[in-house]
């Protein structure tokens, strides 16, 4: 069963919503250039409230690596997905079981650049220029099933209730990151259009695999 992760959470109302409707993760940006960015007092309140199997998710863009160490321990964080231009080099200051890298994919040459990262999952989404992901346009679903033949695959990139079966069908990835579809505005989620995505990847056949878990 493919694995949801709900993302860009900014409150309490959405994130019980998420996991209410059976979600198996919920994302945090702690990017301020996000327009769903969430500071780190306000993400550990939420996290609070939340059910221990839940995976709680710190996204990041580009951070020291020391305030991101801090971020996770404070708001008792599972994984940790790094979504702007971090190095393997980077990555290997964190354990590999608990990172997700977000990655770009525009031609065949950047999935052999992949090989030197050693992380838990690679997430599939879209960038436009000064803008890392949040975009709600499609990631290259070809690349991405290319990937997810020889990694685990998270989807996301513009993922709604119009395009996630196709989504699904054509790439087959372990998990998908849902975000701005199933939003109202940016950060402010839809509850019932929440539920029906989410139903409606429940009752397609994908992945077994248990690839979001909790670290704690």
């Amino acid at each position: 069963m493919t694995q949801i992760k709900i993302c860009g959470i900014t409150n309490i109302d959405d994130a019980l919503c998420a996991a209410s409707c059976g979600a198996d993760a919920v994302g945090f940006i702690f990017h301020p250039a996000s327009p769903r960015y969430i500071a780190s007092e306000r993400a550990k309140e939420i996290i609070a409230a939340l059910p221990a199997e839940l995976v709680k998710v710190g996204v990041f863009v580009n951070r020291e690596a020391e305030e991101v160490a801090q971020t996770v321990e404070d708001c008792g964080l599972d994984l940790i997905q790094f979504h702007g231009d971090e190095s393997p080099e980077y990555c290997r200051w964190f354990p590999p079981e608990r990172l997700i890298k977000a990655v770009f994919l525009r031609t065949p040459e950047d999935l052999r650049a992949l090989d030197a990262y050693d992380v838990l999952a690679f997430l599939a989404d879209f960038r436009e220029a000064g803008r890392y992901g949040g975009t709600g346009k499609r990631a290259d679903w070809s690349l991405a099933a290319r990937l997810g033949k020889t990694h685990p695959l998270i989807l996301a990139g513009g993922l709604c209730i119009e395009n996630i079966g196709e989504a699904m069908a054509a790439v087959a990835p372990v998990a998908v990151d849902i975000n701005s579809g199933c939003e109202r505005t940016p950060g402010i989620k839809d509850h019932d259009l929440m539920r029906r995505i989410v139903g409606m990847i429940r009752e397609k056949k994908g992945d077994s695999s248990r690839l979001l878990q909790c670290r704690h």
